[in-house]
């Protein structure tokens, strides 16, 4: 199976530098995952959005978005899951 190509929306860098530096390795592990898998089991579709799913990482969660017909991923956010939906 091809892989999916993973891109960052700008902002994603700015949840980066507010992570805890080892939550951001466990982050970018499960990132580098959905190359091969972007539907993993236990990602949950966000109600909210129509292609917006979330993966959770202990406290915090990563919303991405796949598009199949062009096999990308595209992070939106990797923040806390307090503040994970004050954006959408």
């Amino acid at each position: 199976m091809a892989s999916y190509h993973v891109d960052f929306k700008p902002s994603v860098y700015k949840d980066f530098r507010r992570l805890p530096e080892s939550v951001v390795e466990r982050v970018m592990k499960r990132i580098e995952q959905l190359k091969d898998e972007p539907l993993p089991h236990g990602v949950e579709k966000l109600e909210t959005a129509e292609r917006l799913y979330r993966i959770r990482i202990s406290d915090y969660h990563i919303v991405y978005e796949v598009e199949m017909l062009v096999r990308q991923v595209m992070i939106h956010y990797v923040r806390h899951r307090r503040e994970a939906y004050r954006a959408l």
